[in-house]
């Protein structure tokens, strides 16, 4: 008898699962599944490696994730179909998610902090207005890619005091040449440069790190949410684990432009899976 559902929440680095039933839930996880990236045969290695299940089990599969565009939604939501022989399959943008699970019904100011960045105004219902992400060449300001890149940067152009400079190296045991082999030859630059953003969090309370972090708030703020005129009367929403791990540098750099902090999650799924009970979806 199909009586459980699948909400999953993916970013570039990882996937985020819940299995609920009536009286029943259990997380899993999987590395990030986006289908801008990856193919069919891809996608179902990697849930191979952690689902297992009777094909009569799943009644119906929620999915928010990055690269879930309008053109690649439905590639994804097919080869879930397939691999979970299930019809009922929804795919959603992974700021959609973000929307549903940080302000429910009701409208406000929704923004993803993670390995990349995003935001939008969310109605209650749709996403109204969206500040196009574009990625960490060219956008995610303040995500851990940028945050990363920055930091990267800073050390190998001799910005950064030594003492500094030599715990990194001492961390990440890398250098120069093999910073720039992941960077500009490997997959998945973004999440090799936001895999640096714990380094910028375990040294916060240095002068010179706390002023890369909030150059990129800065940032994100100026290039994206002052676009939306709510951003001035509403709360503004964060969700991911930079916007967790960093909140209080963010809550100082939202109160000098005159905004104010909502709710900071480090990941949507608690919000969203309110969000489907709430709306009898499951």
């Amino acid at each position: 008898m199909k009586e459980f559902y699948l909400i999953a929440d993916s970013g570039s680095t990882k996937t985020s699962w819940r299995l609920i039933g009536s009286n029943f839930s259990e997380d899993f996880s999987t590395s990030g599944i986006n289908p801008y990236f990856l193919g069919k045969a891809e996608i179902f290695g990697i849930l191979e490696k952690t689902f297992r299940f009777e094909p009569d089990m799943i009644q119906g599969i929620f999915f928010y994730g990055a690269g879930c565009t309008p053109e690649k939604a439905p590639v994804l939501k097919e080869i879930l179909a397939d691999y979970f022989c299930v019809q009922n399959v929804e795919v959603h943008s992974d700021l959609l998610g973000a929307a549903r699970s940080l302000c429910g019904n009701e409208a406000g100011i929704a923004c993803i902090l993670g390995t990349g960045s995003n935001s939008c105004f969310y109605d209650g219902k749709n996403i109204v207005r969206n500040v196009p992400a574009l990625g960490y060449v060219l956008g995610d300001e303040g995500s851990g890619a940028v945050l990363g890149k920055k930091l990267v940067s800073d050390i190998l152009k001799n910005q950064l005091p030594e003492p500094i400079k030599q715990k990194f190296f001492d961390k990440y045991l890398t250098n120069q040449a093999e910073i720039i082999e992941n960077v500009y030859k490997k997959p998945f630059p973004n999440r090799f440069l936001a895999s640096f953003a714990p380094f910028l969090s375990e040294n916060i309370d240095r002068t010179e790190i706390k002023n890369i972090v909030e150059t990129a708030f800065s940032e994100f703020i100026v290039r994206n949410l002052m676009q939306y005129p709510e951003s001035k009367e509403l709360p503004i929403n964060f969700t991911g684990s930079v916007a967790l791990n960093f909140k209080a540098c963010l809550e100082t750099v939202l109160g000098k432009f005159s905004l104010r902090a909502g709710r900071i999650t480090g990941n949507p799924m608690e919000g969203l899976a309110k969000f489907h009970r709430h709306n009898q979806l499951i």
